[in-house]
């Protein structure tokens, strides 16, 4: 049994919920976020909360996993999520290029990232640290992801780009 789906998702101050059928749409002040829900899934608007309850007792999980994304979408509207991506390594850095990101990451040609809808990207001065914001948990997240691909931190020295709070595993190198 679910015990997430059993919590409430409550709608802060400057947050409207607007539910047809199945679909929750919500608007906040960083922007507008919408889902399509299971159709086991019940949900109703109570004294500023979002309910939700399972329509029979075999689809309690995907009622709280229905619950945590219209939380997900929620606190995107309202705070925005972002995310850290650190580069280590001689002569890798980022910098962007319009509303672009353009890495060097010791290739012959520098890697431009186009930004998707909905996504910014920040590079402090160091230009060794991007930040990736936006109101989409997880675009923000997979955006990161494919960013971390070009270069993924390697187990010997730890050069590549890696995220803010990841521990890369070192490994000792080969003996003579």
């Amino acid at each position: 049994m679910s015990r997430i789906a059993k919590n409430p998702v409550s709608i802060l101050s400057g947050v409207t919920v607007n539910i047809k059928g199945q679909t929750v749409t919500v608007k906040g002040p960083k922007g507008e976020g919408s889902l399509e829900l299971n159709e086991n899934v019940n949900i109703k608007e109570d004294n500023g909360t979002l309910v939700f309850s399972p329509k029979n007792d075999a689809s309690m999980p995907v009622t709280g996993t229905m619950r945590s994304l219209v939380h997900n979408i929620v606190v995107g509207v309202t705070a925005g999520y972002t995310k850290k991506l650190l580069l280590v390594g001689v002569g890798y850095r980022a910098s962007l290029q319009g509303k672009n990101l353009k890495l060097a990451l010791g290739f012959s040609h520098d890697v431009i990232y186009p930004a998707p809808e909905g996504i910014s990207f920040e590079v402090p001065k160091g230009q060794t640290e991007i930040t990736v914001s936006g109101i989409d948990k997880q675009k923000v997240g997979q955006v990161c992801a494919e960013i971390r691909a070009f270069r993924p931190p390697e187990p010997y020295k730890g050069k590549g780009i890696k995220y803010a709070d990841e521990r890369v595993f070192r490994k000792e190198a080969k003996k003579a």
